[in-house]
């Protein structure tokens, strides 16, 4: 029988990460505390101190894609006001 995976979330794994890394418990305790595999453990420590730099590198990216969605609902707004008008224009209602 097959077993289902288990989704956790990223406060989670942040949480078990920042465990791990002060070193106060082992990787088998830490699993335990959180019901988890103790390979979990050691798999997100390692993703994190690979990709924790990339946290403080931002480049406004953030910013950018917020920018890009405000400029995406104003045109989906004057779309529907053209549709509206092109709607009332050809005599149709709703």
């Amino acid at each position: 029988m097959q077993q289902r995976r288990r989704k956790h979330t990223g406060k989670l794994k942040f949480q078990v990460v920042l465990e791990a890394i002060s070193g106060a418990k082992t990787p088998g305790q830490i699993a335990k505390a959180y019901g988890i595999h103790p390979n979990s453990v050691g798999l997100w420590r390692k993703i994190f101190l690979e990709r924790g730099p990339e946290i403080f590198e931002s480049d406004g990216s953030s910013s950018e894609l917020d920018r890009r969605i405000e400029e995406l609902e104003r045109l989906l707004g004057k779309k529907e006001v053209e549709i509206a008008l092109l709607k009332n224009f050809l005599g149709r209602k709703g």
